[in-house]
């Protein structure tokens, strides 16, 4: 072996070890000191390690793949609990605290976490579960509880009904924690509203509030002596440590800046430890805190490299002109295949997303745009060799860069001849680049759109190139939009040419540009409530020649072509074949209404649609039996036919040809669609991929940090240092190599703009088989053989067996016994929908059932909860009050709503309770508002006879509306309105100020949220952070909740029975 080749492999040798040792991690996250003080556990990159508290070298206890973290010290410290998605969702393992095989104790496939060691035998465990008989929880993931489970397994026993996050257990059974009264992203900080959590103990039975700051009290923990107590605050602007006695005397013990205090802990010798800016810190009360130096070695390779072959996943199509080779995007990069062969060309690589792509006229260049450097740009690859023609197999491309790198530019989409590329600058402003030249100009100016979502705008080009098509917005028409005519040169202004109070989008040149077909709900069915309505396809003429042959029936459309042929047969023809020219456009825009038609005739959830050259048929997607289906209107036949079910397609990309569509399929796959045929193809192709995650990491982090400043509705970031914020937390991003850790990290970044709908999501993959329901609350307090019923649930699979009843014992599922104090979930596994057999205690004969899914699971509950509530204020009010739920501020709610409502069972009633509680928002607040309004002014009497009020559409009666911290986005806004427009009093506890809209972005495996348009109240503040006191405050205590006592249902029945 020669010296050259040792010397590269020493090389590579001390290279791989020095990325291996790291003197200063950060990102440690979930330290928890060890009971004698002595130790730190903590996770770092995915792996469970523990560290002398006094600091040195890092000893890693797991080396599993999959992610770990939440350790937890058993009380003697002889072992550590934590949670683990190796085997598909999070669940609860043990492990020896000097290392060796981790133990499953939890199966359940809800996300589990370790809450606390009751002992050194049995565990708490957190996460969702179903409510007990009696409370009056509302159901849901957001309100989690607390089990029991022996740390070597076996059923889980319900420990505690009511929330308890972060709780510390005192040696006589006093129980410290800070509770949850809702959603909000637990990672936001700096804010002061009802939803900010508070330290409760549970002493006995009893629970008592111990905080009353209005920001975040969280993560206590008893001093050693059961006097007094650690916790972190924020009553200094930043997650602080504090102490406090149990007679509310408090003092500030840490006074950090800037980044919060994280995972207090405490060992019972009084060492407090937690993390600061990634670090891990122990301090003496009383004295400064001493960072902990961590050294740790591992073989964990941050700079992998993921090479896969792959032949799905596409996710934007263009077609060449030609029709040979087909553009694509796949896992961000751009790749060109044939049409006919696999043969598949990568032409970029990149860690960055591009996002679009176009084919030049000549099939030699494609443009696309890519957000490279943080700044979405447009870039165009070109084939070098004059000698090769088709992309896929040429040899060698050039890139270059159309536009300036410094301003937002996406949506390149080339002029028909090839020289111009038009784009969306900031979103908005259509531009145009002359590709020679580089010389950009704006055709549309930004103050005509308003972008909510990146995509959600759209222009065209016209066959000539002089105009473009776009969705337009004019002067405050947000939700109402036109579709307007631009110059492509920009000297003249916009023409809206549609005019329409409606929304019509997304136009589409046909005819060779004598028409334009468009989608609008001008004539479609439209929702009771919320956003949204059906759709059709209408046509636009700018010809009046064009108009007049459209409209002509097969007998004369036949006549007028007979006479084109025969003036065709007269013409002397060429004797050499050019190019035919492309002429001008010549436009009537005048009365463009009496040259506007309706295509479809039943309105839907239009998708696409497009027409062959002729205008004589339309190809439309619209749904069929509960599926995307292709559909064919042939206007010379006067016929609709349904030439394809379940065609999985949202958009078409048009040939050159007009007879053929392209389109994304299941799956990611590219599909051809022959329009003449209705026949679909399936497009094959073989892209190798690369994936180099901690790069795409870096650039996911550049693009949350960049998306959220460029679109939160506030351009101060409300307050938010954001240029330091970003240094802040990227420093971090080579200490992270897994996605729970980035969304956590991305998560406390959006935190620091103190706004609601933030926060980043991991959708972490699952292998795990979802834990189907029996459509019944089981007694989760029982451990004997079987599932005991504590209640049947209405509507629920076992609704209709006679047999089972409160009480009843489940004594197996499919022939396998449920043993006392054996795990049952397993049993349960992957059940949901299929028949499925149980043996009942007392029954001879075996029952077949379908179990469902969790989602049904909560239907039920939640359906449950209402009528429980309906029936406590039947009981209060003697049946005088109605009471009606909203469970979501959308369309389907607010038909429940309404149907209820004016119902015959509650329009005579006196007055109404209307219960917004635990409402997540969306878009209502208008329609409730309207609907609760109204004021009667005449009475239906046909000879002395009452039948009705008008307005017979709206509730005339007196009522109130009963609201809570839970209340999110549109359920502040519709409360907020209601007490606005003094329709009546609101009851409950105050409404945290959330009325802001978000668009909630997919990036990879994440969803992040960036609330960007705000509202204001006539007085000009914004409601967002402006919290909502209710007229009269009360509030459920957690005495009265596991009672099963409503006191804001009491106080609204007081009320409205005055």
């Amino acid at each position: 072996m020669s010296k050259k080749i040792l010397s590269l492999i020493a090389c590579l040798v001390i290279g791989m070890l020095a990325r291996a040792e790291s003197e200063n991690p950060l990102w440690m996250r979930g330290g928890v000191i060890s009971p004698d003080g002595n130790s730190i556990a903590f996770s770092y990159m995915g792996n469970i390690y523990t560290v002398p508290s006094a600091g040195g070298e890092a000893k890693q206890l797991t080396t599993n793949a999959s992610y770990d973290g939440h350790p937890m010290w058993s009380p003697d410290g002889s072992m550590l609990a934590f949670c683990s998605n190796r085997e598909g969702s999070l669940d609860v393992f043990i492990m020896s605290a000097t290392g060796g095989k981790a133990e499953r104790v939890t199966t359940h496939s809800f996300n589990e976490y370790p809450a606390g060691w009751l002992g050194n035998d049995t565990l708490l465990i957190r996460r969702a579960g179903n409510p007990t008989v009696s409370e009056l929880t509302f159901p849901g993931s957001t309100f989690t509880r607390l089990y029991k489970v022996a740390k070597d397994g076996g059923r889980q026993t319900l420990f505690s009904a009511i929330s308890m996050d972060h709780l510390s257990m005192a040696s006589d059974g006093r129980i410290l924690y800070n509770n949850v009264k809702g959603y909000e992203d637990p990672w936001r900080k700096h804010h002061t509203s009802s939803i900010a959590r508070d330290i409760y103990m549970k002493e006995g039975g009893a629970y008592k509030r111990m905080t009353t700051f209005a920001g975040e009290d969280r993560n206590p923990v008893w001093a050693p002596d059961g006097n007094g107590y650690y916790y972190l605050s924020e009553k200094d602007g930043t997650f602080n440590v504090y102490h406090s006695t149990l007679g509310g005397v408090s003092r500030q013990l840490t006074s950090f800046k800037g980044n919060p205090v994280r995972y207090l802990s405490i060992s019972s010798n009084g060492l407090l430890s937690f993390a600061y800016d990634g670090e891990l810190y122990t301090m003496v009360p009383g004295k400064e805190p001493v960072r902990v130096p961590v050294k740790i070695n591992t073989d964990i390779d941050t700079d992998k490299v993921i090479r896969s072959l792959t032949t799905r996943g596409a996710t934007h199509v263009a077609v060449s002109p030609k029709g040979k080779d087909v553009a694509f995007i796949l896992n961000g990069d751009v790749y060109v295949t044939t049409i006919d062969f696999s043969t598949t060309k990568q032409i970029t690589c990149t860690p960055e997303r591009e996002r679009c792509v176009d084919f030049r006229a000549d099939g030699r260049a494609v443009v696309y745009d890519s957000e490279r450097g943080g700044i979405w740009s447009i870039y165009e690859s070109e084939i070098v060799n004059d000698k090769e023609a088709v992309m896929t197999y040429c040899t060698e491309l050039k890139e270059r860069r159309l536009t300036d790198g410094v301003t937002t530019s996406f949506q390149p989409q080339y002029s028909p001849d090839g020289k111009k590329v038009a784009y969306f600058q900031n979103r908005e402003a259509i531009c145009i680049v002359d590709v020679k030249s580089g010389k950009m100009h704006t055709a549309m100016d930004a103050k005509y759109t308003y972008s909510y979502s990146d995509g959600d705008q759209y222009f065209t080009w016209s066959p000539d190139g002089k105009w473009l098509l776009a969705n337009y917005m004019g002067n405050g028409g947000w939700n109402n939009v036109d579709v307007a005519l631009i110059d492509a040169e920009g000297k003249d202004e916009p023409v809206n040419l549609t005019q329409s109070g409606y929304t019509d989008s997304r136009p589409r040149w046909v005819m060779g540009g004598k028409a334009m077909i468009f989608a609008s709900d001008r004539a479609g069915y439209r929702s009771h409530g919320s956003w949204g309505a059906h759709r059709d396809v209408y046509i636009t003429f700018f010809d009046d020649e064009a108009y007049n042959k459209f409209r002509m029936n097969k007998e004369d459309r036949s006549l007028l072509e007979e006479s084109e042929k025969k003036d065709k047969k007269s013409e002397k023809k060429d004797s050499t074949e050019k190019e035919k020219k492309v002429e001008a456009l010549e436009l009537q825009l005048d009365n463009l209404d009496d040259r506007t038609m309706r295509l479809t005739f039943q309105s839907s959830h239009l998708s696409d649609a497009v027409m062959n050259n002729e205008g004589t048929r339309l190809y439309y997607l619209a749904p069929h039996n509960g599926n995307m289906a292709l559909w064919v209107r042939d206007f010379v036949e006067e016929r609709t036919e349904l030439k394809m079910q379940r065609i999985d397609a949202r958009s078409f990309q048009l040939d050159k040809s007009g007879n053929t569509c392209y389109f994304i399929g299941q799956g990611g796959t590219l599909c051809q669609l022959n329009l003449n045929s209705a026949s679909v193809k399936t497009i094959p192709f073989e892209a190798f991929t690369v994936t180099q995650p901690a790069k795409t990491q870096a650039y996911n982090f550049e693009h949350i940090w960049r998306q959220t400043k460029e679109k939160l509705y506030d351009p101060g970031m409300n307050g938010a240092d954001w240029e330091r914020l970003y240094t802040t937390y990227k420093r971090f991003l080579p200490h992270i190599n897994n996605g729970y850790d980035f969304a956590e990290m991305a998560s406390e970044l959006l935190g620091e703009l103190n706004v609601s709908h933030t926060g980043c999501r991991y959708h972490a993959p699952s292998s795990s088989l979802p834990v189907a329901q029996l459509g019944i609350i089981p007694d989760e307090t029982y451990q004997g053989e079987g599932i005991r019923v504590a209640e049947v649930l209405s509507g629920g699979p076992l609704d209709v067996c006679k047999v089972i009843k409160a009480g009843s014992i489940i004594t197996s599922i499919d022939g396998m016994k449920i043993e006392a104090c054996a795990d049952y979930y397993p049993m349960l596994a992957g059940k949901a929908g299929k028949a499925t057999r149980l043996s009942i205690k007392g029954e001879k004969k075996e029952i077949v059932v379908r179990p469902i899914s969790w989602g049904k699971q909560e239907e039920l509950l939640y359906k449950r909860w209402v009528r429980r509530n309906e029936h406590m204020v039947d009981s209060l009010s003697g049946g005088r009050l109605a009471y009606v739920h909203i469970e979501a501020m959308n369309a389907a709610s607010f038909h429940e709503f309404y149907k209820n409502l004016l119902s015959e069972k509650n329009r005579m009633r006196d007055a109404v309770i209307v219960d917004t509680r635990h409402n997540g928002g969306g878009w209502l607040h208008n329609d409730v508002c309207i609907a609760l309004s109204g004021k009667a002014y005449s009475r239906f009497t046909p000879r002395g006879k009452f039948i009705g009020n008008d307005p017979f559409d709206r509730w005339v009666k007196p009522s109130c509306m009963l609201v809570c911290e839970d209340n999110y986005s549109n359920a502040h806004g519709t409360p907020w309105l209601y007490k606005e427009m003094g329709i009546g009093k609101l009851i409950g506890a105050p409404v945290p100020g959330t009325m802001t809209a978000v668009w909630w972005e997919n990036i990879g495996q994440y969803t992040f949220g960036i609330p960007q348009v705000g509202t204001k109240d006539n007085r000009g503040n914004y409601l967002e952070n402006q919290q909502l006191e209710p007229d009269i405050e009360c509030y459920v205590t957690p005495e009265d909740m596991l009672r099963g006592v409503d006191t804001q249902i009491q106080a609204a029945v007081k009320e409205l029975m005055k």
